[in-house]
């Protein structure tokens, strides 16, 4: 029974259609195609693989696979993770300097507005220990 179908699949894979392309004014035939079901999968596997092959060479040959993500030597991510470090680290330093010189040109011109701590502590007397 399964040998049956198998046959009639394969049968209906290979009958052959015609494709045929008219113009519509005239009704004359411009191109005729005999077709099979399978010289179309053939044809569209074909596409198919050339395309994906076309667009792995692309990727792999130039220079757009620095784009993939997790490509490159394990250098180069070394060398920007170290940079991204120092860049973080000047920064902040510059950050720091901009304040320190603000805080700089308030005082040399008198805007200091400070609070001093009027609060007194209470420091304990230390206990004599008599013997």
């Amino acid at each position: 029974m399964a040998k049956v179908e198998a046959y009639s699949t394969l049968k209906r894979l290979r009958n052959r259609y015609r494709l045929v392309i008219m113009n519509d004014d005239t009704y004359e035939e411009v191109v005729t195609f005999k077709l099979s079901r399978l010289s179309v999968y053939v044809v569209l596997s074909s596409v198919f693989v050339i395309l994906v092959g076309l667009t792995v060479a692309l990727i792999v040959f130039t220079p757009l696979k620095h784009y993939v993500p997790g490509y490159g030597s394990q250098s180069a991510r070394r060398d920007l993770q170290v940079l991204k470090f120092r860049t973080d680290s000047l920064e902040l330093s510059m950050k720091q300097k901009d304040q320190y010189l603000d805080n700089l040109k308030k005082v040399l011109n008198g805007n200091v507005s400070t609070q001093y701590d009027t609060t007194v502590l209470n420091v304990p007397k230390p206990e004599i220990m008599n013997d």
